[in-house]
């Protein structure tokens, strides 16, 4: 049974709650109803006037790893031309957007939680595209999986902005995408379609909605809780689980011996286990090569604080294996993710993560759900 209904599912019903004009819809493989038919086949069948689709990382159809895209094309099921908007902003994404011919823009992305996923800033550089040619944004909202009561981690450095963070958010933000666009404070015609039916306090299992993989390395939505922490080991030697059927979940590297989950196991962490396991990743950091380290288990969702959690991992492996364990990436990829260079120079001073990590907090401002 479902609980909520999307502002997708709203807007295949009456299709002119996005104001009318030719429709260009941002999306991708999320972009469905709860019966699984594909947005834009649906608001197709609904007689809206969608003339072009748009894709973000990952692409439309989300083929493509972390960092890759696919290319303009035209929809196979839709026929209608689709444009990669990935890594484009300012004038070269102006000129695809203009280029498309469309009056409005429609977002439609379920997003996780996390600052660092990109999908919130392919919506971010498109609403800057928008209020500069004088076309109208409808976002059609979607839970946020870690729902809406807590924020974790500090905000964006504004120095520290780029395509993982652009506005200075907490990493775990605690907003749907609808209220995220508010917060944004882009000077144009901006339309949220609102979730009916959705608590912040709600999981994601209490929505009743499915759930479909955002890209190809959040397969779950036990993926997407943990991503927040342990998704700060992109910008290191360890692995994140990138390669494994459990991205994010598990982390290690070949220099992890004996101690790394005893050690994680003694932190005391709230609503988290540590396991100790091995892992052969098939791609991405030690591709072929079977790596020790821990598996997460989560056994108290509501207390479970994954920034803490990904920054005490941290920690402990600089600490244990100092000789091995490495900022990496380019421009130092850590600071783009944590938004600024205090965990980098903090952890290599051997500070206390708890000292680089506010206590939770909940959102405020702009906020659409009680």
């Amino acid at each position: 049974m479902t609980y909520v209904r999307t502002g997708a599912e709203r807007l295949a019903a009456d299709p002119a709650l996005a104001g009318g004009g030719r429709l260009g819809l941002i999306t991708n493989p999320t972009g469905v109803l709860p019966d699984l038919t594909p947005t834009p086949d649906a608001l197709m069948a609904a007689g809206a006037p969608l003339t072009a689709l748009f894709g973000p990382e990952h692409g439309i159809r989300g083929t493509a790893q972390a960092d890759g895209s696919e290319p303009d094309s035209a929809d196979a099921r839709t026929g209608l031309p689709v444009y990669d908007t990935y890594r484009r902003s300012g004038a070269a994404l102006d000129e695809v957007v203009a280029r498309s011919g469309v009056d409005t823009l429609v977002f439609d992305i379920a997003d996780v939680g996390a600052r660092f996923y990109t999908y919130v800033w392919t919506m971010y550089d498109l609403m800057a595209s928008a209020s500069r040619l004088g076309l109208r944004f409808v976002v059609l909202d979607r839970p946020n999986p870690l729902g809406g009561t807590v924020t974790e981690g500090p905000p964006l450095d504004p120095e520290f902005a780029s395509f993982v963070g652009r506005f200075p958010l907490p990493l775990r933000h605690g907003r749907t995408v609808g209220e995220l666009a508010l917060l944004f404070g882009f000077d144009l015609d901006l339309h949220v379609v609102r979730i009916e039916g959705w608590r912040r306090d709600m999981t994601f299992a209490g929505t009743g909605l499915p759930w479909v993989m955002p890209s190809v390395n959040m397969p779950t939505p036990d993926t997407a809780l943990v991503y927040p922490g342990t998704g700060l080991f992109e910008g290191t030697t360890f692995s994140e689980g990138r390669g494994t059927t459990r991205p994010f979940e598990l982390v290690g590297a070949p220099c992890v011996d004996d101690r790394f989950a005893p050690a994680l196991g003694a932190l005391g962490l709230p609503g988290v286990r540590f396991r100790e396991t091995w892992f052969t990743p098939m791609f991405h950091k030690h591709a072929g090569t079977a790596v020790r380290g821990v598996q997460l288990h989560v056994h108290d969702r509501a207390e479970f604080r994954p920034v803490l959690t990904g920054l005490s991992m941290l920690h402990v492996a600089r600490e244990l294996y100092d000789g091995d364990f490495a900022w990496r990436g380019p421009e130092l990829h850590m600071d783009h993710l944590w938004g600024s260079d205090t965990l980098t120079r903090g952890l290599d001073a051997g500070r206390d993560p708890r000292a680089l990590c506010p206590e939770p907090a909940h959102p405020e401002g702009r906020l659409l759900y009680a």
